[in-house]
């Protein structure tokens, strides 16, 4: 299938590695010019990685999302170079773990801050050129958390619930006016990250990555973990024209593991 991406601009946050790079490398693959922002200078390696792969057009631009400066600077950067923004990836990493208890208000700050807060902003910065243009796709990466919370994991279980609402009530406003907005909420992926934390376990538990791959997937009815590749070809198409009339949708990429019926 053609997604129709060939020569769109579009840009992609925290995109140097995991999640974020695999959305990257997924509409480089499509023939989508690519802006990279993330907070360390591994994003320059990452972009040149993508460039040499696909032939497309990357530009890198280390960016902090919780700087509202930055945040501007990187989309009016953005915006220059390419002369349209057609697409916006919206990706952070996840605020801290922790129960209620574990954490104090000052946590709950800084965890807006990335979450929500850089969200609102990259969308206010984003926004008016798509306005301008008459056209643009939104997705927002978040977690299946939004259905169902996850164990200690309070912070990302609330906060992530108010980009959907953003996502939901950005729909409803932006729609009329050409931009469709989405959210894709993936459970556990196999990332760089998961294969850390998978052998953190099992060295620490005295078992294999295969046995803690096993527990954390014990209740997804196809029986793994999804794939980056598959994250990165599931955001493509959210936010591609091939799915012209998907809009206003929280799309869950978890394997069947979020059991509620809507």
């Amino acid at each position: 299938m053609d997604l129709g991406l060939k020569d769109r601009a579009a840009i992609v946050t925290a995109a140097s590695r995991g999640l974020g790079k695999a959305a990257a490398q997924a509409l480089a693959r499509e023939g989508a010019n690519i802006a990279l922002c993330s907070r360390t200078d591994q994003i320059f390696t990452t972009a040149e990685e993508i460039r040499q792969e696909t032939g497309v057009d990357v530009l890198a631009i280390q960016t902090d999302l919780t700087e509202p400066k930055q945040i501007e600077a990187m989309i009016s950067k953005a915006h220059n170079h390419f002369q349209k923004i057609d697409i916006l990836i919206i990706n952070a990493g996840g605020p801290p773990p922790g129960g209620f208890l574990d954490l104090n208000p000052e946590d709950w700050t800084t965890a807006v801050d990335l979450t929500v807060m850089s969200a609102v902003r990259l969308c206010y910065a984003v926004v008016p050129h798509m306005l301008e243009q008459g056209h643009g796709s939104i997705v927002a990466t978040q977690s299946y958390s939004v259905k169902q919370p996850i164990d200690n994991l309070i912070l990302s279980n609330s906060l992530r619930m108010a980009v959907i609402g953003l996502v939901k009530s950005l729909a409803n406003e932006l729609g009329p006016k050409g931009i469709r907005v989405n959210s894709i909420n993936p459970a556990w992926t196999w990332t760089e990250r998961v294969q850390q934390l998978m052998t953190d376990r099992a060295e620490r538990s005295g078992t294999t990555v295969d046995e803690q791959a096993g527990k954390v997937t014990e209740d997804v009815p196809l029986g793994r973990m999804g794939t980056v590749e598959e994250y990165g070809k599931a955001v493509a198409w959210l936010a591609s024209p091939a799915a012209s009339f998907i809009h206003g949708h929280a799309l869950m990429f978890d394997g069947g593991a979020t059991k509620a019926s809507l």
